[in-house]
């Protein structure tokens, strides 16, 4: 492993609860494994195909950008324009630590390290495996680590964030509310989230619609004002949200 991963790694398990750093195990593929022989929390079959290899190979290129068109429509805001979104409702700076929650093989995690230089740190989490060896192998940025945890147990001691991005993830968590708990703990006073995930716009009421589409596919299907509402009911302010198609951008800031 390159010298400048491991000092990113001693850096990212700095921020890590020292009960939990003390399970920590480097793994030969570039990433630092916080979960060893267990799954995250109430993993489902959504979860589980994150642990195929194959997929890892070709989410970022053509599962990813395939899943935004289903989701977001022809006129959507497409791959470049999601990473937009992201930097924009982040509003990024030098030196800031930002938490990519969810981050698959790290094709956000990677904007996030060029936007906030050498001083800052990116550390991107997921609960697969192969995302995060494929993540580690597509770039060492030396302000760049990848943790395996899970999203509604961050091992994370609370304020070390100043931005938290998860996209097209929290309808796969089992405990999407839980994730939220642990997103606004970890987010530091004036740090941002971004978020992307579903959202309900069809006539059918969201508890049916959920029913029906996470009992075929494993995807949560939020109701409109459930992800802002949520925010705000654990303090985070100016929330907004973007609807397209059926996704949600969802952004807010701890005051």
């Amino acid at each position: 492993m390159a010298k400048a991963n491991e000092n990113a790694i001693e850096r990212a398990l700095e921020l890590v609860d020292p009960a939990t750093r003390l399970a920590a195990v480097t793994s030969n593929a570039g990433y630092v494994d916080l979960l060893g022989d267990e799954t995250a929390t109430g993993a489902h079959p959504g979860q589980q195909l994150m642990e195929n290899p194959a997929l890892a190979l070709v989410y970022e290129r053509i599962w990813r950008p395939g899943w935004a068109r289903l989701f977001m429509g022809a006129m959507g805001p497409g791959m470049r324009g999601e990473h937009r979104i992201a930097l924009e409702m982040l509003e990024l700076e030098p030196g800031d630590r930002v938490l990519d929650l969810a981050c698959g093989p790290g094709n956000f995690t990677r904007s996030f390290s060029k936007a906030v230089g050498d001083e800052g740190l990116v550390v991107g989490v997921d609960a697969s495996r192969p995302m995060l060896a494929r993540a580690a192998r597509e770039a060492a940025a030396a302000n760049t680590a990848y943790l395996r945890a899970d999203a509604s147990a961050l091992p994370f001691i609370d304020g070390c964030f100043q931005a938290v991005c998860c996209f097209a993830a929290l309808y796969l968590i089992d405990k999407p509310f839980a994730a939220i708990d642990e997103i606004a703990r970890v987010l530091a006073p004036g740090g941002r989230v971004a978020l992307l995930s579903s959202v309900n716009r069809g006539l059918v009421p969201t508890p049916v619609a959920n029913a029906v589409v996470r009992g075929l596919s494993g995807v949560r299907v939020f109701g409109r004002g459930e992800l802002t509402g949520a925010l705000e009911e654990r303090g985070l302010t100016d929330v907004t949200q973007r609807v397209s198609g059926l996704a949600q951008f969802v952004s807010a800031r701890r005051p």
